[in-house]
């Protein structure tokens, strides 16, 4: 891993230990607090609402200004809300301060996602956003599950002190490894930046995104009392099924980056359609606990194999200005997760059992799967009107006026 992006990569596992780990401990949190289950799972929606309000507010701040002060600030910013959280005394001053962490995710996975694919060739762009995303899987193999184990311990005021200490080193990282600033390193501008959401297949990447992450999120927000209640595993050991779960993010988002560099909308359709297969599966083995155990570790394996193409794709469709639809396309998967989340607890709420809610997650990985179909279709009708363009400004034809 080249060393810029390791430095990328530590921020990565700090922000992603920030925003998964509160699902391993919302018992403790909702206990603590003085607050249900399902009240505490809103800490994740409110997260995800401060990545989709922050996200365009910082890309738009930053537009013109060189990337690596902007990821250093950024990664100050989680240093600062992770203590804030730490610290919070009510329930009202912890969502405050998780909304307030949230502000710079989309913007640093965006900018990020940029830097690392400008670092290395063209034909391996893929695979560098894959290794900045690998922070973000690290954190449920190591961050998620430790953080919980540590929560349950010492309290889950001490696992957020614990994420303070990896944002410094995260800080500290960015500052002496990433390349100093060229002019090439930064933004386009606001103009620039904004024409590009001019474009159809920007928005139809973010709605995939926006798709696939709220499948994972109705299910996954609610994984401990799954596990729990339906599958008949101990409360200790979620902890290690939360690490087989990250085990399996992390070599999808590997196996992701390597097939996007390859093929990249045929890697988004198929994981999509294998991920719909393995919800209503998941939904049927459920109650069986090695059959759960190994669920969620293949659950994981497929969801992040689409990641690191679902960001390429947006950043090669933007590819003038690519800072805003990037970060953007973070406040997509946070939708996503908002909404996934919402959409858990409603069903819930309404009568749905924890048993299947992974059919409810299948209905959202279809509809992404039914608009990933159909943007390569619109790429492919694009590509043949080009070459029937070309085509006939080589025979010396004009092209007919209104076609």
């Amino acid at each position: 891993m080249p060393l810029p992006i390791l430095a990328l990569a530590i921020a990565s596992f700090c922000i992603g230990t920030t925003e998964f780990v509160i699902m391993g401990l919302l018992p403790e949190v909702a206990a603590d607090l003085g607050v249900s289950i399902p009240h505490a799972g809103l800490l994740v929606t409110g997260y995800a609402l401060g990545v989709v309000v922050g996200a365009p507010i910082i890309a738009i701040a930053t537009a013109s200004l060189p990337r690596k002060p902007v990821l250093v600030g950024l990664a100050m910013l989680f240093v600062i809300g992770n203590f804030l959280c730490a610290i919070a005394p009510n329930y009202w001053m912890l969502m405050v301060a998780r909304v307030f962490t949230a502000f710079g995710h989309g913007a640093f996975f965006g900018i990020g996602s940029v830097v690392a694919a400008n670092l290395v060739p063209r034909h391996k762009r893929a695979s560098a956003i894959a290794l900045l995303f690998a922070g973000l899987t690290l954190a449920n193999i190591l961050g998620v599950p430790l953080g919980t184990a540590l929560g349950e311990a010492y309290g889950w005021r001490s696992t957020f002190f614990a994420v303070v200490a990896i944002g410094i080193a995260a800080v500290i990282a960015i500052a002496f490894l990433v390349p100093a600033a060229k002019d090439t390193d930064k933004g386009a501008g606001i103009l620039s930046e904004i024409r590009v959401l001019g474009k159809l297949q920007v928005w139809l990447a973010m709605l995939i995104s926006a798709l696939a992450s709220g499948s994972l999120f109705a299910v996954f927000t609610y994984i401990k009392p799954i596990l729990t209640d339906v599958s008949g595993l101990p409360a200790p050991s979620v902890t290690w099924v939360l690490l087989l779960f990250g085990a399996g993010i992390t070599l999808g988002n590997i196996l992701g980056g390597r097939l996007a560099d390859w093929k990249l909308m045929p890697t988004v359709i198929g994981s999509l359609l294998a991920l719909v297969f393995v919800y209503i599966v998941f939904a049927g083995v459920s109650t069986y606990q090695f059959a759960a155990i190994s669920g969620v570790f293949l659950w994981g394996l497929i969801f992040f194999i689409a990641i690191p193409p679902l960001q390429m794709r947006v950043v090669e469709t933007a590819a003038d200005a690519p800072n805003l639809a990037a970060t953007l396309n973070q406040s997509a998967f946070n939708v996503g997760n908002a909404a996934g989340a919402w959409i858990g607890g409603v069903a819930l709420t309404i009568g749905v059992s924890y048993q299947n809610l992974p059919y409810v997650a299948s209905l959202l990985a279809a509809t992404g799967l039914a608009v990933a179909t159909w943007s390569m279709l619109l790429d492919r009708k694009q590509h043949r009107q080009k070459a029937l363009s070309e085509e006939g400004q080589g025979l010396g034809l004009e092209p007919l006026a209104g076609v």
